[in-house]
């Protein structure tokens, strides 16, 4: 890169909206995810975060606005910018007729993971699915499930990793095991995450900032271990209770 060149972030999303005819799902929002960092997004059911997420994805075609992906435009530069990406999110389960193995054998071949044989070997054994590798995805428990869908989602090595609610079906301690596992992942890979989850304990343990939507629109922003006393409230989660029941009063905060 030349000098004086900026590195690009992993993320950037400008103006961002989506419609559907009257209805406003996404509403004009502005966020970045840089490198070795781990965004929280949160906000209520139907808030707009798996919409956002799904145009990030290219699933969803924007009704206004821009999306780069490592400098890359989404609209203008399709191919490259979703190469940098994966995804991971406990309603998007893998083949359920298809073992473990053959699973993230295709993914990697549709990805076209270099060495690819070393790479399986090696997210079975980081993931502990060495015991389930020739099992099929379908008979697996939801558990072991999220843990193959982020194996499948480390095999291209993104640059973008976008995660939503990706611990909600693990156990206490394998939650705790894989959030130390992505929060290496992105500071060891130079990776970005964008996450969603309702659990506000872990979101404070892992995430660096945190982004509060309602309504289609970012209305916080901050450090989560330092906003809820910005703004009057002991945890995490009291500021997002009262945020879910009094949105408006952030809207005038922000205006």
């Amino acid at each position: 890169m030349p000098p004086g060149t900026l590195t690009p972030t992993a993320l950037t999303v400008r103006g961002l909206r989506k419609t559907y005819g009257e209805l406003v799902a996404v509403d004009g929002v502005d966020l970045e995810v840089r490198h070795n960092e781990i965004v929280g997004l949160l906000g209520p059911n139907g808030a707009g975060k798996t919409t956002l997420i799904n145009m990030i994805l290219g699933i969803l075609e924007p009704s206004a606005g821009h999306i780069l992906i490592e400098g890359a435009d989404l609209v203008a530069e399709r191919r490259q910018a979703l190469e940098q990406t994966n995804f991971a999110a406990i309603y998007a389960p893998l083949p359920g007729n298809m073992t473990v193995y053959q699973n993230l054998r295709v993914f990697g071949l549709l990805y076209g993971v270099e060495h690819l044989r070393a790479k399986l070997e090696s997210l079975i054994e980081e993931f502990d699915l060495q015991r389930y590798r020739n099992q099929k995805c379908g008979v697996l428990s939801s558990g072991e499930q999220t843990r193959v869908a982020l194996a499948k989602a480390m095999l291209n090595e993104p640059k973008l990793l976008l995660l939503d609610e990706p611990t909600a079906s693990l156990d206490p301690a394998s939650a705790h095991d894989i959030r130390a596992r992505l929060r290496a992942f992105a500071d060891q890979r130079h990776c970005g995450v964008l996450w969603t989850s309702h659990n506000m304990y872990e979101v404070a343990e892992v995430c660096d900032r945190v982004l509060f939507i309602s309504r289609g629109r970012v209305l916080l922003e901050g450090n989560p271990r330092d906003l809820p006393r910005t703004h009057g409230r002991e945890t995490l989660e009291d500021l997002f209770i009262h945020i879910a029941r009094e949105p408006l009063s952030y809207e005038r905060e922000t205006a």
